[in-house]
């Protein structure tokens, strides 16, 4: 079973639409709406592959102090973070409307 299919620690519905509402419009503003890279690096899931979990998770809650990405702390749980890498390394296509 992969991570993705793990959903005990999942947002609820409501939640995980606002997630992916802010993937695309504050993280699409750097890492392209696409999320195929821009100002910030891709986030594909070939891009994240192999990267691990907590290193990802890290980086989206504490950002990358002298570089563009701002810590995501103060608006979303470690777990919120955590289910949106997860999200991001599913291959789920990203909706441009959310």
């Amino acid at each position: 079973m992969s991570a993705w299919a793990d959903t005990s620690n999942a947002p609820d519905p409501a939640r995980q639409q606002a997630l992916l509402h802010l993937l695309h419009q504050d993280c699409g503003a750097c890492h392209g709406l696409t999320l195929k890279g821009g100002l910030g690096s891709p986030l594909t899931p070939q891009a994240l592959s192999g990267k691990p979990m907590e290193n990802l998770v890290a980086t989206i809650m504490n950002g990358r102090p002298g570089t563009p990405m701002p810590p995501w702390k103060p608006f979303m749980s470690e777990a919120e973070a955590e289910w949106l890498v997860q999200w991001l390394q599913s291959q789920k296509p990203l909706d441009p409307n959310q």
